[in-house]
């Protein structure tokens, strides 16, 4: 999926995304995870101002940017939610397998 990317230039000359925008939605980039590059391309890691993950990747013979992965973050947040408001027997009875597990 095609983005339209703000970006920066660093020290080095390479391009840096800062933030964003897709489908009518602007992401602000608060975190470069990890970067990496193909033979013409050159891959970001980044996480939004939303709390999600995405890989961007530079098309560096264009100068376009894709959209290449998305992952929801937000799937996981009722679970540790739920975590917070649990009593001390309901998390006993669901971690007790690991307990097993590690047992010595």
């Amino acid at each position: 999926m095609q983005v339209q990317v703000e970006h920066r230039t660093d020290h080095l000359g390479l391009e840096m995304p800062v933030r964003f925008r897709f489908d009518g939605r602007e992401i602000e980039i608060i975190e470069i995870i990890d970067q990496w590059y193909g033979p013409d391309y050159c891959y970001f890691k980044i996480k939004g101002n939303d709390g999600n993950l995405y890989i961007l990747r530079l098309d560096e013979g264009r100068m376009e940017w894709e959209l290449t992965m998305f992952q929801s973050l937000g799937a996981a947040s009722p679970s540790f939610q739920s975590l917070a408001q649990c009593t001390d027997r309901d998390l006993d009875s669901r971690f007790s397998r690991f307990r097993s597990i590690f047992r010595t």
